[in-house]
């Protein structure tokens, strides 16, 4: 197989399940580390010739990810592209499978089993409240229907906004305020919110930084997830 990846997280699944099937990946594509394949652009705006160029079997692309347009212009290049959907973990160990067979893998990769048991074992500590930013200049959160919304839940976070009317809507820092969450949790992507960048807009409420990796990426760190968010969540609210 001749794989290109549009989607980091599958990028990683696929590179430590299938090695030497990924012959392209986009500059986002940072695990693992020392990835040797060409680099195709970004995930908005990939380079549809050079991705031609490669010959690829498969055009690995999710459709949160990847733009519709972009995915047409490589179908209309004559070349096979696999969009998969994730809105919940259940979709992603699901679709992570569908990837990987579709890439010539043979058997569930231990990280895959390992992930799954992971999960399965979590027990919810008393819920909190919480807000998710995943943007500033303006103020974006997570909305209904999303993956790390999902994770969150399953570790006993209520994500205030989870039944707005759009998955990533734009809210005033002052009402993002007036929510009184318990907690706000910041990601490192896709903003990089770091201590200096993100509490300060918080006085007064606990805030979790947290690994983007972790919470947004479905492939090999879902095995470590479960413990990564728990402990910074727990750290958070001490």
């Amino acid at each position: 197989m001749r794989v290109v990846s549009l989607v980091p997280s599958l990028t990683e699944a696929v590179a430590v399940t299938v090695p030497g099937a990924l012959v392209g990946a986009t500059d986002w594509c940072s695990h693992p580390a020392g990835l040797d394949v060409v680099r195709v652009g970004g995930t908005k705006n990939p380079d549809v010739p050079a991705i031609a160029a490669l010959r690829p079997d498969l055009v690995l692309a999710n459709e949160e990810e990847n733009r519709a347009p972009d995915l047409a212009a490589l179908r209309a290049a004559g070349l096979d592209v696999l969009v998969t959907g994730i809105r919940t973990l259940d979709e992603g160990l699901r679709e992570l499978e569908r990837v990987l067979a579709a890439c010539g893998a043979t058997r569930r990769p231990r990280w895959l089993v390992d992930a799954e048991a992971a999960w399965e074992s979590v027990t919810p500590p008393a819920p909190l409240t919480a807000v998710v930013p995943i943007w500033r200049r303006p103020w974006m959160v997570l909305g209904r229907d999303t993956f790390a919304g999902d994770l969150l839940a399953r570790l006993g976070v209520r994500n205030l906004y989870a039944d707005h009317d759009e998955r990533y809507p734009r809210i005033p820092l002052d009402e993002l305020r007036a929510a009184a969450p318990d907690l706000v949790v910041l990601p490192d992507e896709p903003y990089r919110f770091t201590r200096d960048d993100g509490p300060e807009a918080f006085p007064g409420t606990a805030a979790a930084l947290v690994d983007g990796r972790m919470l947004t990426w479905y492939g090999p760190s879902l095995a470590e997830a479960p413990r990564a968010l728990s402990r910074a969540l727990r750290a958070a609210h001490r």
